[in-house]
């Protein structure tokens, strides 16, 4: 069973293969989507400082009747800290939003300040000075693993070339039709765990007519044969919903995707337009 299965991370700890994203679910509704995910198995839960959130998340995580150590939390250090003391603070911070003795994971959201997103400053000496702050939290016990999100190859070298604690994972953008195959291979070969977020594309992909026949060739949902697509190239998707159905729909993906049709997925043209979530800088 998939909510069974781990990927090892290169500093040992084990990570669910997939995760329960949390991006817009908010007040009450994220608390019980928690504990209905961990009812049906789930044991990793995606937050971040930025999604409003991480209180909730830990309540549910709290209240689930699942032992702690047996779930894998991760949230994300704003992507406006680029200083070291601002860094601490907000690690700091998290900790005490959500009244956890540590965090699975957490990963600095992006390599520039949303504001900044795109531009041609990458902030290389801010992340340094973050990761810095990441590091001495992990040795402190506060977290047991660091990565980064939204990082390319040049924000990545940045980190290793100044680090003691190399990251373990860079979490992208990934789904059938825009899948960055030269980012997912230098993260690889970095030693990074690929996490997808968004691996139905922000629910466009829901309106491309080839990949919902290939869905109805196989018997399953357009997210699952999506989550699949991810799953196979060794990544591991975080699909974002608070409906139980949908919870259930997603992690059942016990099947194939043949080669012939991976590579029809792999070479589908990408989604030029993803409607209102082009508004957030990951979209653009």
């Amino acid at each position: 069973m998939l909510l069974q299965e781990t990927y090892t991370l290169a500093n040992g700890v084990e990570i669910p293969k997939l995760g329960l994203g949390t991006w817009l679910v908010e007040g009450a509704d994220t608390e019980q989507a928690v504990k209905d995910a961990a009812e049906m198995g789930y044991r990793h839960i995606d937050t971040a400082q930025d999604y409003g959130n991480e209180a909730e998340v830990a309540a549910g995580i709290k209240s689930c009747g699942v032992s702690r150590d047996e779930m894998f939390v991760t949230t994300k250090l704003a992507a406006q800290y680029k200083d070291y003391q601002g860094a601490v603070d907000a690690i700091n911070g998290s900790l005490e939003r959500m009244g956890l003795d540590y965090i699975d994971m957490m990963i600095i959201h992006s390599p520039q300040p949303w504001d900044s997103f795109g531009s041609s400053d990458r902030f290389f000496e801010g992340n340094q000075q973050a990761w810095r702050a990441l590091e001495e939290a992990q040795q402190a016990g506060k977290l047991r693993a660091i990565g980064l999100s939204n990082f390319n190859e040049q924000d990545i070298d940045n980190i290793l070339e100044s680090c003691t604690i190399k990251p373990v994972v860079n979490q992208i953008l990934a789904h059938v039709s825009n899948t960055p195959w030269d980012l997912v291979e230098y993260s690889q070969n970095k030693g990074l765990l690929v996490e997808a977020y968004s691996p139905v594309g922000h629910g466009e992909l829901f309106k491309n007519e080839q990949i919902a026949e290939m869905a109805k060739q196989y018997g399953v949902s357009v997210p699952q044969l999506c989550i699949r697509y991810d799953l196979q190239l060794g990544l591991l998707p975080l699909p974002k919903t608070a409906n139980p159905d949908h919870m259930k729909n997603n992690a059942d993906v016990d099947f194939v995707i043949a080669d012939q049709d991976m590579d029809t997925l792999k070479n589908m043209a990408p989604i030029k337009d993803y409607g209102e979530a082009s508004a957030f800088p990951v979209f653009q």
